[in-house]
């Protein structure tokens, strides 16, 4: 099997594993506890957090979540005023937002432009006093466009309100900007286990609690899992030591990529969906690419040892074609003759050869047999 789809998770790093092995096998206390084993589990807990907190800005603090949805759910449902956020943003977001306008809140929904970025007038006009959050996506997990959240923040400041960043796809891979107030991570997206992410909250910045009993987590409650912070810690310690060798690598598949598909030809049978100028507005290792008439479910059961993507993991059995695709200005057809392949760390450049050549013999099949 060749995997290419790293914005749906990634494979688990061989380090994050090691650090989670010994509170898997024999060290079961409770990080909670007030005992000897109980403090050794919580100083794991702690070293975690920093190594989490250690890619992120320094006014704030990290506390662990079950993953980004928990996250995303707690920082909007634990503010508020009005909500500005955009069309391109993950459910996570938007169904938590409509679920928020159900209950009366303000909504308003940016739209994006062609290449999926936002328009900063429009945004501008629509972050006025009364916005409680402003939410947007660092790195888009279908696109891989990434968002001005500083020039956001910037506008959502000065109407008094928060700024909530999903970093979730940009964690380690692009900067942070320190001009937000919540930070929605995932663990499984930076080479961690399922199951943990994290909202970090800067220094001052208080939310209702999502859920209540035991406030473990300064406003968040639950047992947290030694074994699960081990790895998270893990592989953002991974992500922050190897980051200058994963963005080589990662910009590398991306021109071998583009190639095989032979993007830069203007005329040819792929075209990238969102294209952007310049190229660092985008993350290289998310490429999301259409085909005229492709009919991607034959092809994926043609390429069925090979994991890409016909959207996001999260939609995927729901019939509906991509909404991100839908806002950037994509026809029903056009989102539904698309694809996404995903790469990083782990890909080897001779796979990815060997895989984008297959699906594109297979696409170009299906077009002589129509």
């Amino acid at each position: 099997m060749t995997y290419l789809d790293y914005q749906a998770t990634t494979p688990l790093a061989p380090e994050a594993l090691a650090a989670m092995a010994p509170w898997l096998q024999s060290q079961h206390a409770n990080p909670h506890s007030a005992h000897a084993p109980g403090r050794k589990a919580k100083a794991a807990v702690e070293v975690a957090r920093d190594w989490v907190a250690g890619l992120l800005p320094e006014d704030g603090r990290v506390a662990f979540t079950s993953g980004a949805t928990e996250s995303l759910n707690w920082a909007i449902k634990g503010t508020t005023g009005a909500i500005v956020t955009l069309a391109s943003e993950h459910a996570a977001v938007l169904d938590t937002v409509q679920a928020e306008a159900a209950r009366g809140r303000g909504v308003t929904i940016l739209p994006v432009g062609p290449g999926g970025l936002v328009d900063l007038d429009a945004a501008r006009a629509a972050i006025t006093p009364g916005t409680g959050l402003v939410a947007a996506m660092l790195v888009n997990n279908e696109i891989g466009v990434i968002q001005p959240i500083a020039q956001l923040a910037a506008l959502a400041h000065e109407a008094g309100a928060l700024m909530l960043c999903d970093a979730v796809q940009g964690y380690g891979r692009v900067p942070v900007p320190a001009e937000c107030d919540l930070i929605a991570l995932s663990a499984h997206k930076i080479h961690g286990p399922k199951g943990i992410g994290a909202l970090w909250l800067r220094d001052g910045v208080k939310l209702a609690p999502l859920m209540h009993g035991g406030n473990q987590e300064d406003g968040r409650s639950g047992t947290l899992s030694p074994a699960l912070c081990a790895g998270f810690g893990a592989a953002a310690r991974l992500m922050a030591e190897r980051a200058g060798e994963d963005r080589a690598h990662v910009d590398r598949l991306a021109a071998v990529a583009a190639d095989c598909l032979n993007l830069a030809d203007a005329g040819g049978n792929w075209a990238q969906n969102a294209p952007t100028t310049p190229a660092s507005s985008r993350y290289a290792g998310n490429l999301n690419v259409r085909r005229p008439g492709l009919d991607v479910a034959r092809l994926m059961s043609e390429c069925r040892d090979i994991a890409f993507s016909a959207g996001s993991a999260c939609a995927s059995g729901s019939g509906r074609s991509s909404h991100v695709l839908r806002a950037i200005g994509m026809s029903e057809a056009q989102a539904r003759s698309s694809i996404r392949i995903g790469f990083g760390r782990y890909t080897k450049e001779q796979e990815l050869i060997d895989a984008l050549t297959r699906i594109d013999a297979a696409a170009r099949a299906q077009r002589i047999a129509a």
